[in-house]
């Protein structure tokens, strides 16, 4: 399995920290917050991450590659010359993601810290049959973000509400995702 982490972000809400050193890197429980989700996936299979970088791409893939030999993974990059949000970076790395196996493959957005029940998400992926799954996050406060707006008996996604002004629901998109190939078409 591949996996794509999103971390073209300046992060600008970590300065002055993010002014020489990606968000990314940024050591969370002593450790940076990237390595976390790289061993949780290596854990389920992943054998191969690619990188959607835009901000000071050498700092990263220099700091990472000396953990590829650690953990035994492929660390890649697909370099962004300008942020391209979350599907931009997926067709810049179409030819990185997309191998002929069908198999689907994971994104992350870098900055996305949790248990990460990468295994129930992929058995959950598999069984539903849809091309796409995308992990939820239930808020207090969901004015404050993307809402989902969900069938809740099937699960699927009936729209996506960016900052409702009334309540639509409580459920966030929490940068998680699991897609098949043909999602790139």
């Amino acid at each position: 399995m591949k996996a794509l982490i999103l971390v073209g972000g300046f992060g600008t809400r970590l300065r002055p920290l993010t002014l020489s050193f990606p968000k990314p890197l940024v050591d969370f429980a002593n450790k940076p917050m990237i390595l976390h989700q790289i061993e949780a996936l290596k854990e389920v299979g992943v054998t191969e991450v690619v990188l959607a970088i835009n901000y000071r791409p050498e700092v990263m893939l220099n700091f990472l590659k000396d953990f590829e030999d650690k953990l035994g993974i492929t660390i890649t990059c697909s370099q962004e010359t300008e942020p391209l949000g979350t599907a931009g970076p997926l067709a810049l790395a179409r030819d990185k993601l997309v191998d002929g196996s069908g198999e689907p493959f994971f994104v992350l957005n870098s900055d996305v810290i949790s248990e990460y029940p990468f295994a129930e998400l992929i058995k959950f992926h598999k069984n539903h049959g849809g091309e796409a799954t995308i992990m939820v996050t239930k808020v207090d406060e969901p004015s404050k973000y993307g809402v989902v707006v969900m069938e809740e008996a099937t699960g699927m996604v009936e729209k996506f509400v960016e900052k409702p002004k009334i309540f639509v629901g409580n459920k966030i998109n929490a940068g998680i995702y699991l897609l098949n190939p043909s999602v790139l078409d």
